[in-house]
C-alpha cells in the first residue's frame, strides 16, 4: 500500500473549490485498479464460458456428424463429468437410439472429441 502524500497546494485549492476533499477517493480508486485481462479472465471463468463454449460446439458436431433422423429426434441438453445427456423426443426413438445407435453416436463423438471430454451418453424422454 503507498504511503500517504502530503497535499499539494493545488489539492487545498480544488478540495475548497469542490466543497469536498476527494484526494482519498482517487487514491483509493488508484490503487484498486487492475489490469483488464486479470479482469475479464476471472468474469470468463465465473461465467463458465469454455464449458458453454464445448456444449456448442458437441450441439454443431451432433448436428452434423450425426443422421438426420436421429438429429431430428434427439439433442445434447447437458455434459456433466463426461457423461452427455441428450433429450429424446418420444420412447419409441429412445428404445431405437439405445438399442441401434448408441454406440455409434458414441465413437463418432469421441472422435471429434476424444475420450475423456465424452465419456458415456444419458439418453432420456424430454
Amino acid at each position: 500500500m503507498p504511503s500517504p502524500r502530503k497535499s499539494s497546494a493545488r489539492q487545498n485549492v480544488l478540495a475548497q473549490w469542490r466543497g469536498v476533499d476527494l484526494e482519498p477517493v482517487e487514491t483509493a480508486m488508484a490503487i484498486r485498479a487492475r489490469p483488464a485481462d486479470k479482469i475479464v479472465s476471472k468474469v470468463l471463468g465465473d461465467l463458465k464460458m469454455d464449458s458453454r463454449r464445448a456444449e456448442i460446439e458437441i450441439v454443431k458436431v451432433w448436428n452434423s456428424a450425426l443422421d438426420p433422423n436421429i438429429t431430428a429426434h434427439a439433442q445434447p441438453a447437458n455434459l456433466h463429468k463426461g457423461t452427455l445427456f441428450v433429450n429424446v423426443d418420444s420412447n419409441v426413438w429412445l428404445s431405437e437410439i439405445v438399442r441401434y445407435r448408441r454406440r455409434e453416436i458414441l465413437d463418432r463423438l469421441q472422435n471429434s472429441f476424444g475420450k475423456t471430454l465424452i465419456q458415456k451418453i444419458s439418453f432420456r424422454v424430454g
